[in-house]
């Protein structure tokens, strides 16, 4: 029995090496990687992109943009009496200050908080919790022009070189020289509305800056005997000046 079993052995070893005269010793890696195919899934290119990603949609977006843009010159070169109110309803849209705070709001809200190279300290992050409880006041002083003189703002004397902080939350839209008020910081708000701090000395923030409630914008600008100082505020909501007082409680 054992003689059968080795001529049988003889048998396959001499056909192999007929078969493949020339074949090297294989690994049992290498061996196992060509005698048995391992089946390779390819991702769908789809797969690898962003899931809120759709490019017929994103391509779509960009004609009817196009198209629009394209409507819009046409339409604005033609001098039909007839789409004179259209005009005006679009430059109305223009001239509409984009509501960066809003956004900004909405996407923490939705997705968190930015990433920020260094994470602020525990300390930091009570103290702005409390100050956003409540309006901080811009600057101490007294009023020595109320909202009834122009309906805009409020004209406050306070102390020399008093430092002028944000009332709460937002996004400056402007930071410069304004007519009738001098050096001026406009913060837009979440909730749309704006803050206007004007008669400033110097101002220390720059547009498009994130500002918290109780940030120093700047400071005040001397008065005319030069003991005190000079500013002023105003509050705008929905394209419309609000008394101060009615929002916050002066001295």
């Amino acid at each position: 029995m054992s003689r059968r079993a080795d001529e049988i052995r003889k048998r396959i070893s001499k056909r192999r090496k007929q078969n493949n005269p020339n074949r090297e010793r294989l690994s049992p890696t290498s061996f196992i990687n060509e005698e048995f195919e391992s089946p390779i899934y390819e991702s769908d290119p789809k797969d690898s992109l962003h899931p809120l990603w759709n490019r017929d949609i994103f391509l779509f977006k960009i004609l009817v943009s196009a198209v629009l843009v394209l409507v819009i010159a046409v339409m604005f070169q033609s001098t039909s009496p007839n789409l004179n109110p259209i005009k005006i309803g679009i430059k109305k849209t223009m001239e509409k200050e984009f509501q960066f705070a809003a956004v900004a709001d909405w996407y923490e809200k939705q997705f968190g908080k930015p990433l920020a190279l260094l994470p602020p300290l525990e300390k930091e992050k009570s103290a702005n919790a409390d100050k956003e409880e409540n309006y901080a006041m811009p600057v101490s002083g007294t009023i020595l022009e109320d909202f009834s003189v122009n309906g805009k703002g409020i004209i406050m004397q306070t102390g020399t070189n008093a430092k002028v902080e944000a009332m709460t939350g937002g996004v400056v839209i402007f930071a410069g020289p304004k007519e009738d008020i001098g050096q001026t910081v406009i913060i837009q708000h979440p909730d749309h509305s704006e803050t206007w701090y004007g008669m400033l000395d110097k101002i220390s923030v720059k547009p498009r800056e994130q500002v918290e409630a109780g940030k120093n914008l700047g400071i005040v600008s001397t008065g005319k005997e030069g003991m005190t100082g000079e500013f002023y505020f105003a509050i705008k909501q929905n394209d419309k000046f609000i008394d101060p007082i009615q929002v916050m409680k002066f001295e």
